[in-house]
């Protein structure tokens, strides 16, 4: 059965991920969920999965992380207050029990209790994340927190758009970083073109546009569309080749040699 997403594939598009590394491991957990659940919420076609890409690297640090860093910074301190989040009015502590976790950082209890029923839609034994969010951490769960992200808020179809920057407030709720997401989805895309990850003048030349080696607007667009027309991943099982067939003859001759 073919992978959505490679190991290897990857790394070609982060760099070097060392191995027995939390990178490494947060890197996994991700894969795990997006190969094995991937196909069932659209991510078998690739201008979805650089999409998805884009806003995991940047959102995970190329996956050297797998929860918020915490200062708390001014916006982290307002989480404990955030009723809009599902969080209490009060200063309780929950702004930094419920704070990001995951790939795509899922954040607040309002959050937490929707990725809840989601993931026991999948399996009925999934813990409760509001009551322990610190499972979000295990597997597949912590990869399936970005799938539940990207498929919840509908960012496929911005995908097949190739609208990076309305996927960036999708999931940042503003523009931070967009360079950053944008720069990733297009390593992404060149990568599962089969290019190096910065070689945009193979791109170009291959596309037939004008070889300068310079990433605007024509580019990029071209790069959507070349990766959009590519045709689904198939990670449908192979059926296993049958048993070859020995004749009652080969088996007689076989016999009388013996």
């Amino acid at each position: 059965m073919m992978q959505i997403l490679t190991f290897d594939t990857l790394q070609k598009i982060t760099g070097k991920i060392p191995k027995g590394s939390t990178q490494a491991d947060n890197a996994v957990s991700f894969l795990k969920a997006l190969n094995a659940y991937g196909s069932d919420v659209g991510l078998k076609r690739r201008h979805r999965v650089a999409c998805l890409l884009g806003q995991v690297l940047v959102e995970s640090g190329a996956f050297r992380f797998d929860r918020e860093l915490w200062g708390p910074t001014p916006a982290q301190a307002r989480y404990d207050i955030r009723t809009d989040l599902g969080n209490t009015p009060e200063r309780d502590g929950d702004g930094y029990l419920l704070r990001g976790r995951g790939p795509i950082q899922i954040t607040g209890r309002w959050n937490y209790r929707a990725f809840t029923a989601w993931a026991r839609g999948i399996d009925h034994t999934a813990p409760d994340f509001e009551a322990d969010p610190d499972a979000v951490l295990t597997d597949p769960w912590e990869g399936l927190v970005a799938l539940w992200y990207w498929t919840t808020r509908g960012l496929n179809a911005l995908a097949d758009q190739g609208d990076v920057k309305r996927i960036t407030y999708k999931v940042n709720g503003g523009y931070n970083h967009y360079a950053q997401r944008r720069d990733w989805t297009q390593r992404a895309q060149l990568v599962l073109l089969g290019h190096g990850p910065t070689d945009v003048r193979a791109f170009q030349r291959a596309a037939r546009l004008t070889v300068d080696g310079v990433s605007g607007p024509k580019t990029r667009a071209a790069l959507h569309q070349a990766l959009r027309q590519l045709p689904p991943i198939d990670v449908s099982p192979k059926p296993k080749s049958p048993a070859p067939r020995v004749s009652w003859l080969r088996r007689f001759l076989a016999f009388l040699r013996f």
